[in-house]
């Protein structure tokens, strides 16, 4: 393995405790706000770590399929190898599924979120380039989007009596 080559994983290895120590800091914030949230423990530990290996091996096996000439397997998306990854161990052993069910949800979409954001912030110039008619059809798309929660969230609580 090539010093580049190794600098690349090193280089994902610490982005991705990068994100694991935001989803730790999330959660704890949300426990200092909500002491009755998800608790802090070992096991929130445990799962980060799966978490984290989860997707090193997506990253990895991602980096190695696009080394090979099968268009379908180089061009298939680094989530979806993370989604198999994850799905081969969760089947293999509850601890993972236990592991990663002590990790608050809420915890993990903030951080996520927030570096879907910054991504998208690198495209805007290109957004920008699109023409006007974009941002209306965003518009409606976001209103019906919100619309049809909204009705969804209140038939729900109809049916639930509250």
């Amino acid at each position: 393995m090539t010093k580049l080559v190794q600098h690349k994983y090193i280089k994902f290895g610490l982005v991705l405790a990068l994100s694991i120590s935001l989803i730790l800091f999330t959660q704890f914030i949300k426990l200092v706000k909500n002491p009755e949230s998800t608790p802090i423990n070992w096991m929130t530990i445990a799962g980060l770590l799966v978490l984290w290996g989860f997707a090193f091996l997506g990253l990895l096996i991602s980096d190695l399929m696009k080394k090979t000439n099968l268009k379908v397997l180089a061009d298939f998306p680094v989530l979806g190898w993370v989604s198999i990854v994850s799905l081969v161990f969760c089947l293999t052993s509850n601890f993972f599924v236990e592991a990663i069910g002590a990790v608050d949800f809420l915890a993990i979409t903030t951080p996520v979120l927030a570096f879907a954001g910054i991504s998208v912030a690198d495209h805007l110039v290109d957004l920008s380039k699109t023409s006007w008619r974009v941002a209306i059809v965003a518009v409606f798309v976001f209103m019906g989007t919100y619309t049809g929660s909204a009705l969804i969230a209140q038939l729900g609580l109809i049916l639930s009596g509250k």
